[in-house]
């Protein structure tokens, strides 16, 4: 990789005093410009750039890709159309139907299985998105109740799906498990879940935000580690580019129901040609990439790993060892604001983002530590081994305190 020109010369104390004196929104404006900005980086995420930026990108896209000259879709129809059709084909599942959120898509996959089942019940993780995220959803809005399998940071076991004493209609398994480090079971471990929820008689339900990027980690395509489920999400921001939505796969009958749920809860949208375009591309472009960058996430964790550890940080971790997916964590003992200036001083200095934002650890996490997490995609495949361990190098020397 070529040298990059530093930016602007700073240190780690700087991008402290720089952040101190702001607002949250400000200094999360000022986090974003900076690593936006950066000249190499192993990511990108959904808010770099401009709106312009991201404008021409969609339309040159869409010009080339022939859909161009495609009349506007009105309340579903044309491109959101065609996205559904590309997610049922992608997922080998009779039928998909376009959300505008993940959130919307979920309540209504679990409100619809709970009219089947008959049981209001959902287990999920306690790490699952509906817990953590989505403010008590799930209860509120949609009358489910939740209860929990195991609080270990991973998906249940099949004992433990067999084991618990109350009655569900619906398991939720997301798949990876991100706020556990984008963890994910082994294929066996998976169907043997899978098969003991059954023997409950209830249906499993996969949240696929991320699902696009198992198939290395599973060694098997979509359709097969989709068709274990009776219903999967997946989305078009967090793992293709896009700029939001989701989709809903499964039967034809399901999928009916959620398409009249969609309605009353408010998701039927006049247009959304821009978003479904996104996503069109998010499919042809990045999903044949997402394996090559599961792969070289894993070059990453390797140069990451043995550049701490001969730094001599002390206690580290890298979560898994072995990326599951092409994101993981990285875990150090430092206060976060103080590895967070770092990662904002050595991207002003050096024109460089490897890590971005760093946090604490939620309830029950050890103290006097914090983690980050890193993505691997398109710009991050450029970067060598010892590319990773000069910046994590570079990294630690501006670490205050």
């Amino acid at each position: 990789m070529e040298p990059i020109k530093p930016v602007e010369a700073t240190d780690a104390t700087d991008a402290t005093d720089s952040t101190d004196s702001m607002s949250e929104e400000a200094a999360r404006l000022y986090r974003a410009k900076v690593w936006g900005g950066a000249e190499r980086t192993m990511w990108h995420t959904s808010v770099d750039g401009t709106v312009g930026h991201r404008l021409r990108e969609l339309a040159d896209w869409a010009e080339l890709a022939g859909h161009g000259d495609r009349p506007l879709d009105t309340y579903g129809n044309g491109a959101v159309e065609e996205v559904e059709r590309r997610v049922a084909e992608e997922l080998g599942l009779p039928a998909a139907v376009f959300f505008p959120t993940g959130t919307m898509a979920q309540q209504i996959a679990l409100r619809c299985w709970a009219g089947r089942t008959g049981s209001p019940v959902v287990a999920l993780h306690p790490l699952a998105h509906p817990e953590v995220h989505e403010g008590g959803a799930l209860g509120a809005v949609s009358g489910l109740r939740t209860i929990h399998l195991t609080d270990a940071p991973r998906l249940p076991t099949a004992q433990e799906v067999r084991d618990h004493p109350e009655p569900f209609g619906t398991l939720m398994l997301e798949l990876p498990l991100r706020d556990a480090g984008f963890v994910l079971p082994s294929w066996d471990e998976l169907t043997e879940v899978v098969e003991a929820a059954r023997e409950r008689d209830a249906v499993v339900h996969f949240d696929g935000a991320r699902l696009w990027e198992c198939t290395t980690a599973f060694g098997r395509g979509l359709p097969e580690i989709a068709g274990l489920a009776d219903s999967v999400y997946v989305s078009f921001y967090k793992s293709l580019g896009g700029l939001s939505g989701a989709a809903l796969a499964g039967p034809e009958d399901v999928m009916e129901e959620a398409r009249v749920w969609r309605h009353r809860y408010g998701g039927l949208l006049f247009q959304q040609y821009p978003t479904a375009l996104s996503a069109l591309r998010g499919l042809d472009v990045e999903l044949p990439r997402l394996p090559s960058y599961v792969r070289h996430a894993r070059v990453v964790a390797d140069a990451v790993r043995e550049e701490l550890a001969e730094a001599g940080t002390g206690w580290f971790r890298i979560h898994p060892e072995t990326p599951h997916t092409h994101q993981f964590q990285v875990w150090l003992p430092y206060d976060p604001e103080a590895l967070t200036a770092a990662a904002l001083a050595q991207t002003e200095a050096t024109g460089t983002a490897l890590f971005r934002r760093w946090f604490t650890p939620g309830a029950g996490g050890p103290p006097g530590v914090a983690f980050t997490e890193l993505t691997v995609t398109e710009p991050g495949l450029e970067w060598t081994a010892a590319d990773v361990r000069a910046a994590v190098r570079d990294f630690l020397s501006r670490i205050e305190g």
